[in-house]
């Protein structure tokens, strides 16, 4: 059966916009990217030049109906704001991390899009890629017994990225929102939804000094927080800690402890801000862990499989797995993180979510693409 292919544009053409594009235009036939749109008018037309499509303005995208997905790249603070606008204009919205700052925001674009009969979908979408997908089939299928915790480790250098990308220096941009997030993510994908949260969190020296020539000796400021701590208890059983500090060693590349826990075994992951990865097992009685083979496709990087995979939602009538809940669902996370860590309390994680059926296993490389094109494979 044809299946026409979903219009869709960017909006923000920064430096995430060419990793999203690439994935968008050359591995997806359910995916044909018409326009691209960002406020620098210069960026937006080097974009659509280099992938043969339109240069448009926003109002121009919001007025056209041919487009049904608009992907929201712009930075954080931006996020809400221009949700909102695509949602009232009977847009789906996929939007990087986080769907806004403020939680009540959120809540809103939540009910927008319920009101709407939209869909609204956000990163990480790492969850999809080969490693995490493998590592839920390891679970699902009782290799580690029953999970009973987990501990998640980062480390970077928040001068460094505030410097690269400004953005986050801001909030929405620290640490915990803008990266800890994958793990978070990650987490919810695999053991459903939590509970309850409790946490530290700091901003630690928060006047830094520029370097370049053009500032050197003007200081500036972050305002995001660079260091996390928490807690969560998820409503399954599981429990464990979560450490994100910004104030070491930043190392290329990243070197991030992912393990969970359980009564028959040990699962070491990969990075959850990538795709691919080795997972390795430590089963019960033996001395060293093993690597799994993947079960599961998309092992490269791949920005951008969240919104094919809601173009195939749209197309078959279902709930997309990037979804707006479990988006919610780790935002109201993170701020009971740091609603914990001011109020010196254990916070209640008041949304929930449904866990969405994972990928097809038995797909690898680029024969995963046609496959599923020509014989209309469920993502």
């Amino acid at each position: 059966m044809k299946i026409t292919p979903v219009k869709t544009a960017i909006v923000g053409c920064g430096a995430i916009s060419a990793a999203y594009l690439e994935t968008m235009t050359r591995k997806f036939k359910i995916l044909e990217v018409v326009a691209c749109c960002d406020r620098n008018e210069a960026k937006a037309q080097e974009k659509a030049q280099q992938y043969g499509i339109r240069a448009l303005s926003l109002q121009e995208i919001l007025a056209d109906a041919s487009i049904e997905i608009v992907v929201n790249l712009t930075t954080p603070a931006a996020h809400y704001a221009l949700n909102k606008q695509l949602l009232q204009a009977g847009k789906h919205v996929y939007t990087e991390k986080v769907l806004s700052v403020n939680l009540e925001d959120a809540a809103e674009l939540v009910q927008i899009a319920q009101e709407k009969n939209l869909q609204l979908g956000a990163a990480p979408d790492t969850f999809l890629g080969s490693a995490l997908q493998t590592a839920r089939y390891a679970v699902e299928s009782g290799l580690l017994g029953e999970i009973t915790s987990f501990s998640c480790t980062l480390t970077r250098d928040s001068e460094l990225f505030s410097r690269a990308f400004p953005f986050t220096a801001q909030p929405g941009g620290g640490i915990g929102f803008d990266v800890g997030i994958y793990y978070i993510t990650a987490l919810l994908s695999i053991l459903g939804p939590v509970s309850e949260v409790s946490g530290v969190v700091q901003t630690r020296k928060p006047q830094k000094q520029h370097y370049t020539l053009e500032h050197f000796g003007e200081t500036f400021e972050i305002e995001a927080e660079n260091l996390m701590a928490g807690t969560l208890q998820f409503q399954a059983g599981a429990v464990g800690n979560l450490l994100f500090d910004a104030n070491s060693l930043f190392t290329a590349p990243e070197k991030p402890g992912f393990v969970l826990f359980g009564t028959m075994g040990i699962l070491y992951m990969a990075d959850p801000n990538q795709f691919g990865g080795e997972v390795k097992l430590l089963l019960k009685g033996n001395n060293e862990p093993f690597t799994l083979q993947q079960s599961h496709a998309f092992d490269e990087e791949c920005r951008g499989l969240g919104v094919a995979e809601m173009a195939w939602s749209l197309r078959q009538g279902r709930k997309n797995r990037a979804s707006k809940e479990m988006a919610y669902h780790a935002l109201e996370v993170l701020h009971g993180i740091v609603k914990s860590s001011a109020t010196k309390s254990n916070q209640k994680i008041l949304s929930t979510f449904e866990k969405t059926p994972p990928l097809p296993r038995g797909f690898s490389g680029q024969t995963y693409f046609p496959f599923i094109e020509e014989a209309g494979i469920a993502l």
